[in-house]
């Protein structure tokens, strides 16, 4: 299938892909973000024992009946108790502990007095005052009680989520595993940055833009590197990926040229699904299969790479993550600037969305990438559009 429309594309795109649901145990520190892949209940009571909320001293509130400062509530101190410690035995009336907040209150006490409020000489303590059943006392299970849902299956796991899942002692979850996505580029014109400049040679910036737009959407991507203009090498390089990655990008490769490979590499390893897309820049882009992998191939122009990412490769990492709030937008606006070429074909331009407004950058050839940096939305232009002028409305895709 060839010379398809956008919608065509990712309708045959979106029939071979379905949303993980495979899970994962994962340690608690490495789960912020993650998806819970079922539901977490509290075990105990959080905290698990009644407690003091402040440092001071503990004892049974009817031994103060009566106290004034003139005649004190006089106790006996017997221990003390910091966070962490635990009181064995009952305290009896008119006896009292030293706590710290934090610290698990002791049987035969029902109340904390603040260290500030009263005299403590030795062991003698003297209150000057009526102290109240339950006075600055923290109840067990005053944060969590046992049994309550902590967070259900399908949550994304803030760090407040974590935090209340430590609490209850879990050290490890059950996630929903990530998305797997792989990329590498295509071409013998290719250098890393890093090595010299040589005649002929350009830097991979597609890699290194691609990958780096996964990794803002949310994915962790497998980076390979630069594949050789060899169908072969490429072709073997890429089936060592089939059903180890959900999706398989490159870039380049795609076109009629004499070193456009991915023809030839998807013949060997898969089956292809679609090649041409109605739409400029980036039209020559493949989609095909091996095994349960699914692969698109994108141009090797930079603003094509780009463009065929978002408006192709997005709705799919959609459907593969169930997270629709990293779906495309749509939106109208008005045009500030003047866009001087007719359109035959339908096609995408970079551009600057704001308040209703879109302004457009000076450069849109497909191989041009410094014009997208602070850009945030394509302009839709219809095919048979003839050049647009400031003040008109024109639909936009927003990023």
């Amino acid at each position: 299938m060839q010379d398809i429309s956008l919608e065509k594309a990712i309708e045959i795109l979106l029939a071979r892909v379905s949303k993980v649901h495979e899970a994962e145990e994962v340690p608690l520190l490495e789960a912020l973000g993650r998806t819970l892949a079922e539901d977490y209940t509290a075990p105990f009571d959080n905290p698990p024992f009644d407690r003091s909320p402040l440092d001071g001293y503990t004892f049974a509130a009817s031994s103060t009946a009566g106290a004034t400062a003139a005649q004190p509530a006089k106790f006996e101190i017997i221990g003390e108790e910091c966070a962490g410690q635990y009181f064995d035995g009952s305290v009896p009336a008119g006896k009292a502990v030293r706590i710290m907040t934090g610290g698990a209150i002791p049987a035969g006490c029902d109340c904390v007095v603040r260290q500030e409020d009263v005299t403590a000489d030795g062991d003698m303590l003297l209150v000057p005052f009526v102290m109240k059943h339950h006075e600055n006392y923290c109840f067990a299970g005053e944060d969590i009680k046992q049994g309550t849902r902590l967070a259900k299956a399908g949550t994304r796991l803030t760090a407040a989520h974590l935090g209340a899942l430590a609490s209850m002692g879990f050290d490890k979850v059950k996630v929903i595993r990530r998305v797997r996505v792989a990329i590498a580029s295509t071409g013998d014109e290719l250098l890393q940055p890093g090595q010299p400049l040589a005649p002929g040679k350009i830097y991979n910036s597609n890699l290194y833009m691609i990958s780096s737009r996964l990794r803002e959407l949310g994915f962790e991507p497998e980076v390979l590197g630069i594949l050789p203009d060899d169908v072969e090498a490429a072709a073997a390089a890429i089936a060592k990926w089939q059903d180890k990655v959900d999706l398989f990008l490159t870039t380049g490769g795609v076109s009629v040229g004499k070193k456009d490979i991915m023809h030839g590499v998807v013949g060997k390893i898969g089956k292809r699904l679609f090649w041409r897309v109605c739409m400029k820049p980036g039209g020559p882009a493949i989609a095909y299969t091996f095994g349960k992998t699914l692969g698109i191939a994108l141009s090797g122009n930079p603003f094509a790479a780009y463009a065929t990412f978002e408006l192709i490769a997005r709705p799919v990492l959609v459907a593969l993550s169930g997270d629709e709030k990293i779906a495309l937008r749509q939106a109208q606006a008005v045009l500030t600037d003047a866009f001087p070429k007719a359109s035959k074909g339908r096609r995408f331009i970079r551009a600057y969305y704001e308040d209703g407004k879109v302004r457009l950058p000076q450069q849109h050839a497909s191989g041009s990438l410094f014009s997208v940096v602070g850009c945030n939305a394509f302009v839709a232009i219809p095919a048979g559009t003839d050049p647009l002028e400031p003040g008109t409305e024109v639909d936009v895709v927003l990023l």
